[in-house]
């Protein structure tokens, strides 16, 4: 091998080796590949940054704001309210919510169709006094399928059709094999598939199978309570809190009580550490008035007055207790309680954290987020859905909370079908037609320009832009050559059918550890070489690769979609290949005759 293929292959290897790691984000690791290919002259300076300008990474930013403006109008979700009508059958439900997220997932992000759908699962699991882990897995498996239908369905089959030597795959290019893998998931999931999803929770539960637990958190007693100066029998017995609060501390000034005697006598501003479960606290803070206790950060200290003028708003009025997820991409990952001054930015309380089935006992303060996290969140309701958007969190029980506008619902299909029926008709090419349906979006008011650039997931876009120019690098210097030079003395002689089914399953292999998008600018190039060698249609090998990369079915980290469902279904790192590995044999089945039929 030559000098420069040796170093390509060092990068690679070391970037895989990141991406494996998982200690830095994804998109630091491809910005340190691509700076490494340019310091050893791999790429030339003119064309190190061409990724940004990419078409493929244009149409991946595009899709993500159309999402955003079909969710804020309504569309997604008026379509998740008629799944409440679904029956208690679990095999329906199954059915039906995993063909309704995969058909949404062809047209906006796989993660924002995920996110829509999850409060519905987790409704229905409820209703029917099921373990949620039953639905959000075939949910999350059901969005990654539903992405390979159309070329817009996931970054992958934007990627492949960049790649393609006779122009860009067309926006139902990908349907035939798409619609087979789906239809075929969809089918075992729905049959037999769900049946190997672990069951966490205790079915005597009822309808707490959700339920986190009970939930530790903080209650102050406010200036001028009833309560000061009453003892702690007399709060505990108002109602029916005696049966269902527990008081595990009670905290004054820099002296914490553990287990306080019900003969303590309360003073304004006394902390009490408490145990509850969600209903119970929000009908003891409606019958004592205690409040969730501001806990001052450095940035705050100087507000005096106003701190305390909010904490009497945020303790009255209409305000209501909801639980959420911390999404992958959320601004609070990595921060605690008390930094985060959420009360007088965005009107709500972080009033308990559970995670890994488990809620933290420690102090709010001391919790610092980790990503999956489950919070249990008090806000004012008119504004609660979009405080908790901005943080990237998800609502996780549907509690009259509504992610779009109704009345703009024909709005945003109509824009959206008018952007699609252009690129159908070949009038405009999909980056130009998608970034037209974006700005219409915005000017139409379904976003504003700030929500856009939000909507935006800038950790995919520098992940692409930094990684196609190393895909490049990987095929100019005749790396990808090489490789595939080494695949073919183990193909050699094997039916077209075995040779693509290497492809894919090793696609979907690497996508399991790497980001699916990683993956197709990677394997892209070494199945091109292939094709060439073997004399195979080169479209046949990407869309191999397409689908190889989009179904990672085997780890939570595979996918965000995988990631997001893990804690509010109480899944482990294991769980995943139960479901995943049947499935990922089924698609691969389906696939790999379907690949050949169409494109062969």
């Amino acid at each position: 091998m030559f000098p420069d293929q040796w170093t390509v292959f060092v990068i690679l290897g070391s970037t895989l080796g990141l991406f494996i790691w998982n200690r830095l984000r994804f998109d630091v690791v491809a910005m340190l590949a691509l700076l490494a290919v340019a310091v050893a002259g791999l790429v030339p300076a003119d064309e190190l940054f061409a990724g940004f300008g990419h078409p493929a990474v244009i149409t991946v930013a595009a899709v993500l704001v159309i999402s955003q403006g079909l969710v804020n109008g309504g569309v997604v979700d008026a379509v998740a309210r008629l799944l409440a009508r679904v029956g208690r059958n679990a095999v329906l439900q199954v059915v039906t919510l995993t063909l309704v997220v995969a058909l949404c997932s062809g047209f906006i992000n796989n993660v924002g169709a995920l996110a829509l759908l999850m409060p519905v699962a987790v409704w229905m699991s409820r209703q029917a006094g099921r373990s949620p882990s039953l639905l959000l897995m075939p949910l999350a498996f059901g969005s990654l399928l539903g992405g390979t239908m159309t070329l817009i369905g996931t970054p992958p089959n934007i990627i492949i059709a960049s790649y393609r030597e006779a122009g860009s795959f067309g926006l139902f290019d990908f349907a035939p094999v798409g619609l087979a893998i789906t239809a075929a998931g969809i089918l075992f999931i729905g049959l037999v598939g769900w049946r190997l999803t672990p069951r966490r929770d205790d079915p005597a539960e009822g309808d707490k199978l959700f339920s986190v637990g009970d939930y530790v958190t903080e209650l102050q007693v406010p200036e001028g309570s009833d309560y000061a100066g009453s003892t702690l029998h007399n709060l505990l017995t108002t109602g029916d809190s005696e049966k269902s609060l527990v008081v595990l501390a009670l905290i004054r000034g820099d002296k914490t009580s553990p287990a306080p005697s019900t003969f303590t006598v309360l003073r304004e501003q006394d902390v009490l550490l408490v145990e509850a479960d969600t209903d119970s606290l929000q009908e003891f803070l409606d019958h004592t008035g205690l409040i969730l206790p501001h806990t001052v950060s450095e940035e705050d200290e100087e507000e005096g007055e106003g701190t305390r003028d909010a904490e009497k708003q945020l303790a009255t009025g209409d305000v209501q207790l909801v639980e959420a997820v911390i999404s992958p991409s959320s601004r609070l990952i990595g921060r605690t309680a008390n930094r985060l001054n959420l009360r007088e930015r965005y009107g709500l309380n972080i009033v308990a954290v559970a995670r890994q089935g488990h809620r933290l006992k420690q102090r709010l303060a001391d919790i610092r987020l980790r990503s999956g996290d489950i919070l249990l969140v008090q806000g004012f309701e008119d504004s609660l859905t979009g405080a908790l958007k901005t943080l990237g969190c998800l609502p996780l029980a549907e509690r009259g909370l509504t992610l779009g506008r109704e009345k703009n619902l024909v709005l945003a299909g109509s824009l959206f079908a008018a952007a699609i029926l252009a690129i159908i008709t070949g009038w405009l090419t999909p980056p130009v037609a998608l970034v037209a349906c974006a700005v219409a979006m915005v000017l139409a008011r379904l976003l504003d320009a700030a929500e856009a650039y939000r909507a935006i997931d800038w950790s995919v876009i520098v992940l692409l832009a930094a990684m196609i120019p190393v895909g490049r690098a990987l095929e100019t210097t005749g790396g990808a050559e090489v490789i595939a030079t080494q695949i073919l003395a183990i193909a050699q002689g094997q039916a077209p059918w075995m040779v693509l089914t290497i492809i894919l399953v090793g696609s979907m292999l690497l996508s399991n550890v790497v980001n699916n998008a990683a993956a197709a600018i990677l394997v892209a190039p070494i199945a091109l070489g292939i094709a060439a060698q073997l004399g195979l249609a080169s479209d046949a090998t990407l869309m191999a690769v397409a689908i190889g990369a989009s179904c990672a079915f085997l780890t939570p980290i595979g996918h965000q979609s995988n990631a997001l469902v893990m804690e509010p279904g109480g899944y482990r790192f294991g769980d995943y290949w139960r479901l995943g590995l049947p499935l990922s044999v089924i698609v691969t089945a389906v696939a790999v005759p379907a690949i050949l039929w169409v494109w062969g």
